[in-house]
Formats: structure tokens, C-alpha cells, sequence
């Protein structure tokens, strides 16, 4: 007998997702450049400090092993950050100038973090259907390549963008906004090319 494809899809709006895309935007950080800027939270001020080039390194490390932490492993040991619970760990060395930028913001990124997380959480409680909207992607390229879908693995992170649509923030993982997420039709169309890349 011949073993089925598997398919492995992660759903969420992960709070240290949330936090490190919230960081980015008050240090004012620009990478990945296609990324919008998060709804309800202030963007940095015109007068803030130029983000400089180890900076903008040292976030983009961070975020690389937040979102995916096993194809992103550090050299060093990680060391949690203060104010932020267990949801910020950066290297011990190597990562002094993005600690001392964000240490200031915890209160507020916090707070930002858990209240959209939250959101989702209820949004997901109140409609349920994750599996079927990810089945009919998979089913539709299916019938439009003939074949079935070969295993694959993908971890989908609903946030509350400010611009309607879906990115690539890893190789295993996309974001995609949550107003997108809800809404059935687009969202499927969205998730064709997603799952024809990795199926």
C-alpha cells in the first residue's frame, strides 16, 4: 500500500510574531521590506533616532528565529529579555544594541501583542472552519494539476496588517491579514499559489 501525502498546516497569530513585528515598527526598522506596518500601534516618530545597519542585523536574526526557530538556530546561548516574559530571547553576544532599543518599548508591545493575539483567538472560536478553508486550497490546485499534493509543511500567521493580502516570512511560513483570512473566497484564491509552491 501505497502511504498518503501528508499535509501539516499551523495555524496562528503567535504573540512573539506579534512582538517582534510590533518592535519593528516602533524602532522603525524596514526589513523585510514588503512587510506593512501593524493596525492600532503608533509607527516610529519622524524625529527618532536613523536605525543604523547592525540594528536592523540584529532584529533581523531575531526575527528570522522567532519565526522559524528550527531552521534558525543560534550560535550562542539566548538569554531572555527583560519586561518581555519568556517571549523575547536574543543571543548572548551579538545582539547588545537590538536588547538596549527594545527594552523601553515591553509595557507597550506587550500589551499590543496580547490584545491581537486575542482577537484571533476569538475570532477563530466564533467561525471554526480552518481545516476546510486549507482542504479546498489543497483540493483546487489538486484537480488543477492532476495530481495529488505531495507532503508538505506550512505555518500560516493571521495578523492584523494594515494592507489587505499575503507574504512569505519564511520558507515554511507566511503571514497573512486577518480581514484577508476572513474572508472565504479571497482567501482561498490567496492560498492556491502558497500551496502550489510547496505541494
Amino acid at each position: 500500500m501505497v502511504d498518503k501525502p501528508q499535509w501539516l498546516i499551523r495555524e496562528d497569530a503567535s504573540t512573539s510574531v506579534l512582538v517582534a513585528l510590533a518592535l519593528r515598527q516602533l524602532l522603525g526598522i524596514r526589513v523585510p521590506d514588503d512587510l506593512p506596518a501593524l493596525r492600532g500601534l503608533e509607527v516610529r516618530q519622524p524625529d527618532a533616532v536613523e536605525v543604523d545597519d547592525e540594528l536592523e542585523r540584529q532584529w533581523r536574526e531575531y526575527w528570522d528565529m522567532t519565526v522559524e526557530p528550527r531552521a534558525h538556530r543560534s550560535g550562542v546561548p539566548l538569554d531572555l529579555v527583560d519586561g518581555f516574559e519568556t517571549l523575547v530571547a536574543l543571543p548572548t553576544r551579538g545582539a547588545e544594541e537590538l536588547r538596549d532599543a527594545i527594552v523601553p518599548h515591553a509595557p507597550a508591545v506587550l500589551k499590543y501583542a496580547e490584545s491581537a493575539h486575542r482577537r484571533y483567538v476569538d475570532s477563530v472560536s466564533s467561525s471554526g472552519g480552518a481545516y476546510r478553508a486549507y482542504a479546498s486550497a489543497i483540493a483546487e490546485f489538486e484537480r488543477e494539476v492532476g495530481r495529488r499534493a505531495h507532503s508538505f509543511e506550512l505555518n500560516v500567521q493571521v495578523l492584523p496588517f494594515s494592507q489587505r493580502g499575503i507574504w512569505w516570512i519564511g520558507a515554511l511560513s507566511v503571514a497573512v491579514t486577518d480581514g484577508l483570512r476572513r474572508d472565504v473566497v479571497a482567501f482561498d484564491a490567496a492560498m492556491r499559489p502558497v500551496i502550489a509552491e510547496l505541494a
